[in-house]
């Protein structure tokens, strides 16, 4: 009976070293999270929806602080390119003391579920929020087929 208890103890108190230590595994990794963004370098910046709205795909793209001047946007067939840069701009005589919004570029690219008319692209920046409507080629269309 004693030496069931001495393994049942040690089992637990094993337990307790590798709950402690997968803890502190993830304490240690919300503190990379919390002193680095990951959204503001990662592969996902800008953050971007895209949502088909029946003859077109709606895309919708977050670039605060990026004037329209400074993004650029290719369209091939189905595939989008978004590429860009935000720049710091101090002002004359000031003296950073905190830099918290990088200057960066960015390039994303997408594999769209269809082609889309290229010369139909509409876009707009307003707020920081970049929104392009790419109606659907014709070829991309379904097609009602009528049986005779």
């Amino acid at each position: 009976m004693w030496t069931r208890m001495n393994e049942l103890e040690k089992m637990l108190n094993n337990m307790d070293i590798f709950r402690s230590r997968l803890g502190s595994a993830f304490q240690d990794f919300d503190r990379v999270i919390e002193q680095r963004h990951p959204w503001a370098t990662a592969d996902n910046y800008p953050r971007t929806n895209l949502n088909d709205t029946g003859d077109n795909l709606e895309v919708i793209v977050e670039v605060p602080g990026v004037s329209k001047d400074d993004i650029n946007v290719k369209i091939q067939g189905n595939y989008l390119e978004l590429s860009g840069k935000r720049t710091r701009e101090v002002p004359e005589g000031y003296t950073v003391h905190r830099t918290e919004r990088e200057a960066n570029s960015f390039s994303r690219s997408f594999t769209l579920p269809y082609e889309v008319d290229a010369d139909k692209v509409t876009a707009s920046l307003h707020n920081g929020i970049l929104t392009m409507s790419l109606p659907k080629s014709e070829a991309a269309k379904p097609k009602q087929i009528a049986i005779s």
